[in-house]
């Protein structure tokens, strides 16, 4: 036994604390760039676990500190979806190979990047309460498949008016949710052990530390500057995921 879970104990915090910092400047993308990176020296199962187990804890403060400021009507919606294609997304999980994992989330990520980028549907309307439940299907898919529930759910408030305050809650209370309905195959999966467990509590500090320092940040520059920055940085970390799957497949 040593004083760390895991060897990689320090990497594993190190990409913790970026994508946190990532989800303080936009609200968004913890998963989204904490499961590429930390894949990079973990299995993708393992890396997936983590970052759920990490949502998970961080979103018991987020459901105390942002009560009554999310939006009930769509997040009732979204996280009836998630119930459905959760299951399916942890099934994949526990049956893909690590490598072709590895790819698939490379994917996953350049789809949402260009979902955001073009941000469908023509501009801000009222929001759409059945295209909510689809919104929460799919990502409920990703969610249990590679922990990243952003794209589908954040492509579906950028085409609404809702307020950025409350679009910002409503999200952050969703992928506490989706990592709450994910938790229950990776245990079953066996991907839950003492050890994640005791790695997710002591990187959950990084991750609470970086959001507050994304939000420093955020606060001194323009909104746009940084979703461009944000966006960059989710690019540079599907492109490494993905060309490690590709040179994994090439032998």
């Amino acid at each position: 036994m040593t004083l760390l879970p895991w060897p990689e104990a320090g990497l594993v915090c190190l990409s913790v604390l970026c994508a946190g910092i990532l989800r303080g400047i936009t609200g968004f993308g913890f998963a989204l760039a904490a499961v590429p990176a930390m894949s990079l020296f973990l299995p993708p199962a393992q890396a997936v676990t983590l970052a759920v187990l990490i949502q998970s804890l961080a979103g018991l403060k987020d459901s105390v500190t942002l009560r009554g400021t999310w939006d009930s009507a769509i997040l009732k919606r979204l996280i009836a979806g998630a119930v459905v294609g959760t299951p399916f997304g942890v099934a994949l999980l526990l049956w893909l190979d690590p490598t072709v994992t590895r790819i698939a989330i490379a994917v996953l990520i350049l789809a949402g990047l260009l979902m955001l980028k073009l941000n469908p549907g023509g501009g801000p309307r009222p929001p759409s309460m059945r295209a909510a439940v689809v919104a929460g299907a799919v990502a409920g898919l990703f969610g249990g498949f590679a922990a990243m529930p952003g794209p589908p759910a954040v492509a579906y408030f950028l085409t609404t008016d809702v307020p950025a305050k409350r679009t910002r809650a409503s999200l952050i209370i969703f992928f506490f949710a989706t990592s709450l309905l994910a938790m229950p195959g990776l245990i079953w999966g066996g991907l839950v052990t003492a050890q994640s467990v005791a790695m997710a509590v002591l990187a959950l500090p990084l991750m609470l530390t970086g959001t507050w320092l994304g939000g420093r940040v955020f606060a001194r520059t323009n909104e746009a500057g940084f979703r461009r920055l944000a966006m960059l940085v989710l690019l540079a970390t599907a492109l490494a995921s993905g060309a490690r799957g590709m040179a994994a497949i090439a032998g």
